[in-house]
């Protein structure tokens, strides 16, 4: 895995300021510790940073064509690179490395823009055509990788694996955007494709950008989406043997490194089933790594160590404590922006564990957005069917009047707790799934935020994000939240924060459940084959029944969460109120300062949980003082 930067004059052929382009570069050093490398011509520098993967000797960059008519800077894996390099042999191209980055540019020749539908795997880059005078940016379909681009004030533009690097440029506007600040609050991350700052972007999953020397900045192009369209009719055990197959295929691709390699084990279905592949595929036992905490409500490595006893891995588990409330900080300066899902902290000390033993580590992410492992889901189709048996004109006036009236209650038994279910049937479906996913209500908000933030709004509310994406959804209930989730939730939380955590440690990580022909595949299963009754991925756990343990596959779900509630009122209770209740927070013109003061003494009480929207704000804060 790397880390890629580049400038390119938009308006102009100007030299390129070496010297700067050596610092951003410079910035991105933990993605990419084994080498670096520039190039520069006439209004155009690419640099790149390289943690060597495959072809340790040979896959310097950025990489040029032997006549130096295309150059690449390159961030990724491509899997399926040895049979690319065969057909574009027989295209008659010649190579001169063995490493996947050479077959980039020479499928850039090939087939030009189609390229990346060329592509299998995960990927960021860009792509200099001298004698085209095109630069050509891209990223994966998934979006497991990261590509910022901005526009400076001097009319160059930047783009790079990280925004860090994009801040070094003196012309970058560092003017923040209300409306990411918005979609953050309501999400715990900025969705693509805002960002923290008005005038820098993320380039969206499935997309690229082709830019001309000499003219207007055009829009990303989409060269990929999942349809939800039914397939094949499959028998339930066809779909199980079809489930294995595909699954064992995309991870044994996953398996060509020439650096040690191993995987992450959670004790939890999706990274238990990649252990699972990679041990009957793997001569050598597995390299696994397991995070563990005090408070057992939250613990899985039980079922990791059952896992790994099956599979003869080396197993070895680290636990995390309070006192990582230190790491916030260094969280904060990871993700460059506001970034709010607290299981980062797990998951960079399980990056950094993995890191003592292995350069690449394979992940279960992506199980729950392809087949319906969240919760969320069967709430979401409970909501459903109790919207199609009352119409609109009668559900909202109804259900909004009770959801206003019921008590808001999060110290009761679940059961009793109805007002967030009675406030989502008040709803659409798409606000009803926003209500459900948000890290604060639009009440929450609405009180928490200044008058002023509120007048710089002018109106937008962060729903309009899903309401984008829903215009593409599939109309099956389960299947167009699924489709949302992939859209915004998979690359805007999970795996930028994967991305991040690894990269801080110089790990690769690896995502067999997000192999493209694999999410294609899955997309076309009936939705119950994904969700029956109340069990999230049906015929995953089926086809898995051989592999794992029952105890392991039909427990409830844990997640991969931290205990934060009893974190803020106990050992981290004042530092808590110094972070949110400090002249920085007070005084920023963001918040209400009685409602911040209201939310810490209602949470340190115990009168409501306000464990999400305290951590949001934590890392608000942090993010305020490293800006």
């Amino acid at each position: 895995m790397c880390g890629i930067v580049g400038l390119l004059d938009l308006k102009e052929r100007r030299e390129v300021d070496r010297e700067l382009l050596g610092r951003m570069n410079q910035t991105q050093f933990h993605r990419g510790p084994d080498g670096e490398g520039r190039h520069v011509e006439a209004g155009v520098g690419l640099a790149h940073r390289r943690l060597a993967i495959i072809d340790l000797a040979g896959g310097a960059q950025p990489l040029s064509t032997p006549d130096g008519r295309v150059t690449v800077t390159y961030n990724g894996e491509i899997y399926n690179f040895p049979s690319l390099r065969r057909e574009l042999e027989a295209l008659g191209y010649t190579f001169r490395t063995h490493c996947d980055t050479e077959v980039i540019v020479y499928a850039w020749l090939a087939w030009g823009e189609r390229c990346v539908e060329r592509l299998r795997g995960m990927f960021a880059f860009g792509l200099w055509d001298r004698e085209r005078k095109v630069l050509f940016l891209a990223r994966d379909r998934l979006g497991i990788k990261p590509l910022y681009y901005a526009e400076m004030e001097n009319g160059w533009l930047g783009f790079s694996s990280e925004l860090k690097a994009l801040k070094v440029h003196p012309k970058f506007s560092r003017e923040l955007d209300p409306l990411a600040l918005e979609d953050y609050f309501a999400y715990g991350y900025i969705p693509d494709p805002r960002t923290i700052y008005r005038r820098a972007h993320k380039l969206p999953p499935g997309h690229y950008l082709v830019m001309r020397q000499g003219e207007a900045m055009p829009a990303p192009k989409c060269y990929w989406d999942v349809r939800f369209e039914p397939g094949a009719t499959l028998s339930e055990s066809e779909a199980m043997e079809g489930m294995i197959e595909r699954l064992r295929e995309a991870v044994e691709v996953r398996l060509i490194a020439d650096v040690p390699l191993g995987a992450f084990l959670s004790g939890g279905v999706d990274s238990s089933a990649v252990v699972a592949m990679m041990a009957g595929l793997m001569k050598d036992p597995v390299d696994a790594c397991s995070i563990a905490f005090g408070d057992p409500a939250f613990n899985e490595t039980e079922y990791a160590q059952h896992v790994a006893r099956r599979y003869g891995a080396r197993h070895r588990i680290q636990q995390v404590d309070p006192e990582e409330f230190s790491l916030i900080d260094r969280l904060s300066g990871l993700y460059d922006e506001p970034y709010a899902d607290s299981s980062a902290l797990p998951t960079y000390r399980v990056c950094e564990l993995a890191r003592q033993q292995v350069t690449v580590a394979l992940s279960g992410d992506g199980g729950d957005e392809n087949l319906a492992g969240y919760r969320r889901y069967r709430w979401h189709a409970y909501e459903e069917r109790m919207r199609s048996l009352m119409s609109s004109p009668i559900r909202r006036p109804l259900f909004g009047t009770l959801g206003k009236i019921y008590p808001k209650m999060d110290w009761a038994p679940k059961f009793l707790r109805a007002k967030s279910t009675l406030e989502a049937l008040a709803r659409d479906s798409v606000e009803g799934y926003f209500h459900s996913i948000s890290v604060m209500g639009d009440g929450l908000r609405q009180n928490l935020y200044s008058g002023r933030f509120k007048k710089q709004l002018d109106g937008y509310h962060a729903v309009e994000v899903l309401r984008r994406h829903g215009e593409n959804a599939p109309e099956n209930p389960l299947s167009r939240v699924q489709y949302l989730d992939l859209k915004t939730y998979l690359p805007g939380d999970i795996l930028t924060k994967v991305d991040r955590a690894s990269m801080a440690h110089s790990l690769e990580v690896r995502v067999p459940i997000l192999d493209h022909p694999l999410v294609e595949w899955m997309a076309t299963l009936p939705p119950d084959y994904k969700l029956r009754g109340r069990e999230g991925k049906y015929i995953f756990k089926k086809a898995l029944e051989p592999h794992l343990p029952d105890d392991v596959l039909y427990r409830p779900k844990m997640g991969f969460a931290v205990p934060l509630a009893a974190w803020f009122r106990g050992p981290l209770r004042e530092k808590v109120r110094s972070a949110l209740l400090g002249e920085r927070m007070l005084d920023s013109g963001w918040f209400d300062p009685a409602f911040l003061h209201t939310m810490v003494d209602q949470h340190q009480r115990g009168l409501r949980d306000y464990s999400a929207p305290i951590w949001s704000l934590l890392m608000f804060e942090s993010f305020l003082r490293q800006a």
